[in-house]
């Protein structure tokens, strides 16, 4: 059971896992809802909202946490990425207010990175979770270019591509993400220890 709700990373998590003939589904199939974030961490969000969807379904849960942090900005919006422009949380809003606070930085400058924390519980009382985090690195656009992913893909220049994240296909966009090599690497975890699940 994936302990999210968000459209885009249910999509995204159907894809990597369903070459591996493996099933997500979300948390709203168990009545589960979203967990109030009052971590200060990715890590520690991404284990609030496992231990809930956990706790409420009796299934092993895996939770993913992840955002946006900006070098000019101090590490901004980070945790609160989501909500970075307040509720309802707005991918547009999010967008513009990021925009704005970029707006007098320097093209050189507007450096920042993706990260992505998955936690794997497999039961809600889990003392030894499987955590892994990846990072994404690239530069934050001036307007928006692309029109795939959500969040603030179509801002997310990488300069090794020559494109935006929006402008990557989903394939692409599942090899390079920080989520999809957090992914790879929870797998690779989950295959060094048999018998976790």
């Amino acid at each position: 059971m994936l302990a999210s709700g968000n459209p885009g990373k249910l999509r995204e998590f159907a894809q990597l896992l369903g070459g591996l003939g493996l099933k997500v589904r979300p948390q709203s199939d168990f009545g589960v809802h979203d967990v109030e974030e009052t971590g200060l961490t990715f890590v520690e969000n991404a284990l609030l909202k496992a231990r809930e969807a956990s706790r409420v379904s009796g299934l092993p849960a895996l939770a993913d946490d992840s955002g946006l942090e900006v070098d000019a900005l101090d590490g901004q919006p980070g945790i609160y990425s989501a909500r970075y422009a307040g509720e309802p949380k707005s991918d547009a809003r999010n967008n513009q207010k990021l925009l704005d606070a970029l707006a007098a930085v320097p093209t050189a400058q507007r450096t920042g990175r993706y990260w992505c924390v998955l936690v794997l519980l497999r039961h809600a009382e889990d003392p030894v979770p499987l955590i892994v985090q990846q990072r994404w690195d690239g530069q934050l656009l001036e307007a928006p270019r692309g029109e795939g992913g959500f969040g603030y893909d179509a801002l997310f220049w990488l300069p090794e591509q020559g494109r935006s994240v929006a402008e990557l296909s989903a394939e692409d966009k599942n090899r390079l993400s920080h989520r999809g090599r957090a992914l790879r690497e929870l797998m690779a975890a989950l295959r060094a220890s048999p018998g976790y699940l």
